[in-house]
């Protein structure tokens, strides 16, 4: 079979996946709305809020790190505010989103992109500590993120994007809790789709693959035994883009409503395929013995 002949099969999938998430509903541009930004200090957070200012909008930019929210907020300007925040902080969150809904007199765009992943470790070895921690930021984060600002959301007939990842469509061995927090924010996404389509408002799902960060150089370049994983990634998942690229990709998805976006591209096949796809890649990755040696150094290292 030829590149051609291979692509084209990929090409369709990723057009009819298109073709699902058009949105019937009618577009939302962000010029003069308030968007709240979680984790808009750094990466894909921080290009979306500096992206969402250039097209018109205000930014609250939500982050722990509150020095580097607010020298972005200082560098963009009047229509720009921080605000510290974990977002894993229920009463915390809570406060900070009043507080934003009070500053700018409204808020119209909430995105819940606060993440991290864990050490690498098997389910068996693992610090009970990292699991909590990563569920409580990438999924109860999101909650704590989306349920105070959801009334101030459909009053203003606005949109929720909340940022899943493509790893919910994939196996997480030696880096569960990520896939798995992933994995449950989709499900938290589409519900709340269907439930703001009953009271005027929208949202979507932001799907990313490889997304070249600090969080993924972290992961995957800097750590011998992220390497090993990352070059099991066959063409086209192992594709990078660029934070502005994700970011782009979330800033038209507002605009235009969209119900779920995916990106790099080559994704989109097997998010429409992932029913039947996981059912032989998970029998060939519990067969292959470069995973089974991954696991077994993932855990010696763990393990000291």
């Amino acid at each position: 079979m030829n590149s051609h002949s291979a692509l084209n099969p990929l090409a369709a999938l990723t057009g009819l996946a298109r073709a699902l998430g058009a949105p019937a509903e009618p577009r939302c541009p962000v010029e003069g709305k308030v968007v709240a930004v979680t984790g808009a200090g750094q990466g894909i957070g921080r290009e979306l809020a500096v992206m969402l200012y250039r097209r018109g909008a205000s930014v609250a930019l939500i982050d722990i790190d509150k020095d580097n929210a607010a020298a972005l907020a200082d560098r963009l300007g009047v229509r720009a505010a921080a605000f510290a925040a974990d977002v894993s902080d229920r009463d915390a969150m809570r406060n900070i989103i009043g507080l934003i809904a009070n500053d700018f007199g409204r808020l119209d765009v909430v995105v819940a992109n606060a993440g991290v992943v864990p050490p690498p470790a098997t389910l068996r070895t693992m610090n009970p500590s990292d699991f909590d921690r990563v569920l409580d930021i990438n999924l109860t984060g999101v909650f704590n993120t989306v349920h105070p600002a959801l009334d101030h959301v459909i009053a203003a007939e606005g949109h929720v994007v909340v940022v899943s990842s493509c790893a919910a469509f994939a196996p997480g061995m030696t880096g569960s809790p990520y896939m798995i927090s992933k994995a449950a924010v989709e499900q938290l996404g589409r519900a709340l789709r269907v439930e703001l389509a009953a009271v005027g408002a929208t949202a979507g799902i932001a799907y990313f693959g490889v997304v070249d960060t600090d969080m993924t150089r972290d992961t995957l370049d800097r750590d011998i035994l992220g390497r090993a994983l990352g070059d099991m990634l066959p063409w086209p998942l192992n594709v990078r883009i660029t934070a502005n690229q994700a970011a782009e990709v979330i800033a038209d998805g507002i605009e235009r409503r969209a119900a779920r976006t995916v990106a790099p591209s080559g994704w989109e096949a097997y998010a429409l395929l992932r029913g039947a796809v996981n059912v032989v890649l998970d029998n060939r990755l519990a067969r292959d013995p470069r995973v089974h040696e991954l696991v077994r150094k993932v855990e010696q290292r763990v393990r000291g």
